[in-house]
């Protein structure tokens, strides 16, 4: 029997388990996670992903279960990809994201998952797309990734998904926090939340003087609307939902969608690509000269450069 039969099926006909039991095998680097996808790849593509990244107290798990909820009443299966910090104790994910959805997880429709850093062998991007890609798989119709926006790893998941949404708040020090975090090229939307906090209409003239400045966001055809919300109350949540729709419109007007997926193929084949390399690379030379050239670098007999060209002959 294919080693993949067992998960396949049930995956494909919406099975929570089999879901859980995918992703754990495209994070851990599972035998059977390679022919999974293959056998998965051609009927990709249906489910609709948004992005939520921002600061640490932007209130981004609030807003994710509040947006989860309100696809809920259009009848939309959600999916919930929370990419967390990994805890310094136990290796694993923090699980706060999961706490603070708690209405959300209750739903049958909705499916969360948290992402560690540590659980992601090949690279968290890697893993989270593969995740994204099982999700829709599993016939959910919208893939929500949140993620905290700093380090390369996350801008790499945020430039992945279709609708990138940054999570701004007012009080946090910063008016424009996104700043400081590098994510500011990758936003399709800017969402001020706690709308209701002083400070607010400054974070908002900020980001309009930013754009001002030039193009903001990966496409420079799109101006980045900001949009307030209050994520304790669900304030302003219908007219993002709105604003979002708005950008997915205008990416299938043109050949948006066409180039979000080419850049989203370019970034995991590279990956890929070094992934593997690495793996063959380490494999052929074996765990003594491994450690003979680690020793050599930290000896300073051999810069880093050389040793991996002689990895790589």
């Amino acid at each position: 029997m294919d080693a993949t039969e067992p998960v396949l099926v049930p995956l494909r006909a919406g099975d929570p388990r089999a879901l859980a039991r995918a992703i754990s095998w495209v994070e851990n680097g599972h035998p059977a996670a390679r022919p999974l996808m293959a056998a998965l790849w051609p009927t990709l593509g249906r489910a609709e992903v948004i992005g939520l990244t921002g600061a640490p107290g932007a209130g981004k798990s609030t807003l994710t279960d509040q947006l989860a909820r309100a696809l809920r009443k259009e009848g939309r299966k959600v999916g919930i990809l929370a990419v967390d910090p990994t805890s310094p104790y136990t290796g694993g994910a923090i699980l706060g994201d999961r706490i603070r959805m708690a209405r959300a997880s209750e739903d049958d429709g909705i499916f969360i998952r948290s992402m560690a850093t540590r659980g992601a062998l090949g690279g968290l991007a890697r893993a989270t797309q593969d995740a994204i890609d099982l999700l829709d798989a599993a016939g959910f119709d919208t893939v929500i990734v949140e993620t905290v926006g700093v380090g390369q790893d996350e801008v790499d998941v945020v430039a992945c998904v279709q609708t990138c949404c940054v999570v701004l708040v007012p009080g946090l020090g910063d008016g424009v926090q996104a700043i400081k975090a590098g994510i500011m090229e990758v936003a399709d939307l800017f969402i001020l939340n706690k709308a209701d906090r002083d400070g607010a209409d400054l974070v908002e003239q900020e980001v309009e003087g930013l754009k001002s400045l030039g193009p903001i966001g990966l496409d420079p055809g799109w101006d980045p609307p900001v949009k307030r919300t209050i994520a304790s109350t669900g304030e302003g949540v219908a007219e993002l939902i709105t604003a979002i729709r708005a950008h997915g419109a205008w990416l299938r007007q043109g050949d948006g969608l066409a180039r979000k997926a080419k850049a989203r193929a370019r970034l995991r084949l590279e990956a890929l690509l070094a992934e593997e390399a690495a793996r063959r690379a380490k494999a052929k030379a074996g765990d003594a000269k491994l450690e003979a050239l680690i020793a050599d670098i930290a000896a300073r007999k051999l810069d880093p450069y050389a040793a991996v060209d002689e990895l790589l002959r």
